[in-house]
């Protein structure tokens, strides 16, 4: 049997899942501007390790949406680095640290995103992967430092005083 307050927060931790991909949904027109990472590291700051569940109810989502091809791989993956990369990150509270960290990623998301490129297709296509996106993930890092260095503090603080 499930206690009450286990089941209340696996609730909670499922309709963040969904919130994940309603924003990725809201945002999609706008070319690699989104809200993922940010929220992804928002509720690593108040589940750590459980912040992996909503994530993966995320890319179960996409799969059930998008279908499933080889970017799927790279999801399985690459939405965890953002919890782990946070996860030493609790005790700090200013929110450019989180922005550095979210823009980086964003800016590395193409490279994370080539390894499945590289073992399904080979080196010279991972390669050409990462340089066909550099603008995109240019524009994905200075996105997600903005959306970061804005609204980190607010949102962890929301989150607090919502979810006790």
């Amino acid at each position: 049997m499930i206690r009450k307050n286990k089941l209340a927060e696996l609730l909670v931790l499922t309709l963040l899942g969904v919130l994940l991909s309603i924003a990725k949904l809201v945002l999609s027109t706008l070319a690699n501007i989104e809200l993922v990472s940010l929220l992804i590291a928002v509720y690593t700051y108040k589940f750590r390790l459980k912040a992996l569940i909503p994530t993966y109810i995320f890319v179960a989502i996409d799969i059930l949406i998008y279908g499933i091809n080889i970017w799927n791989v790279m999801y399985l993956y690459v939405w965890a680095i953002v919890v782990f990369a946070c996860l030493p990150l609790k005790k700090v509270r200013q929110g450019w640290v989180f922005a550095i960290v979210l823009g980086l990623f964003g800016l590395l998301f193409g490279t994370l995103c080539s390894i499945p490129y590289f073992f399904a297709f080979g080196p010279q296509f991972a390669l050409s992967w990462i340089v066909s996106g550099i603008v995109f993930d240019c524009i994905h890092g200075a996105g997600n430092f903005l959306i970061a260095f804005l609204l980190y503090v607010p949102l962890t603080k929301a989150l607090d005083r919502i979810i006790v």
